[in-house]
């Protein structure tokens, strides 16, 4: 496969988008790729509100790396400097993102990520909302079933077909969340 894409720490952080995404990852339809420092990211915030998980958060970092072979960049580090956007601590995801083959960046944080900053390299940042509706479209079948085994994994508390959707929609999968309702009797 070689379709690549990388999740910025932002997406990876709440849970509910983290598990999702996570589960489309498991699909086949793309490869999702992420770095030892986008993990620090999304897992120094989660930590900041909730300091009793940091050694769940630990154990998180393992199986994500685990369930997605090959999905830990490195070797990207020393092109961080040579690189110019309008966070430079966003630099280290587009270095990444250049390094590991990717062609998109999934982010909530678009102006982050200029086109004028990233054209060069064949990358464009998108939105998440953006990208799983851009999945669903090209393997509804594949969505449904991720978004299926994502919500029968909720047991603590469990959620019906609706409260799944309105979680979603919540942690800005607005339009999926919508194209999804259509499949609620499946989910």
């Amino acid at each position: 496969m070689s379709f690549v894409v990388i999740y910025d720490a932002c997406v990876l952080y709440p849970a509910p988008l983290r598990d999702f995404l996570m589960r489309l990852a498991l699909t086949g339809l793309f490869r999702a790729r992420w770095t030892k420092q986008i993990h620090g990211e999304w897992t120094r915030s989660v930590i900041e509100k909730r300091p009793d998980l940091e050694g769940a958060l630990e154990r998180t970092v393992k199986l994500m790396d685990q369930a997605v072979p090959d999905a830990l960049i490195t070797g990207h580090e020393p092109f961080i400097e040579q690189l110019h956007l309008p966070d430079p601590d966003d630099r280290h995801v587009l270095a990444a993102a250049i390094v590991g083959g990717a062609q998109l960046i999934i982010t909530f944080n678009l102006r982050d990520f200029p086109e004028t900053a990233l054209a060069p390299y064949g990358i464009e940042a998108v939105h998440p909302d953006t990208f799983a509706v851009q999945q669903f479209d090209l393997n509804e079948a594949r969505v449904i079933e991720a978004a299926r085994k994502h919500r029968h994994s909720l047991r603590n508390p469990p959620k019906s077909a609706d409260e799944y959707l309105d979680t979603l929609a919540a942690n800005g999968l607005v339009v999926t969340a919508d194209r999804l309702r259509t499949f609620a009797e499946t989910l």
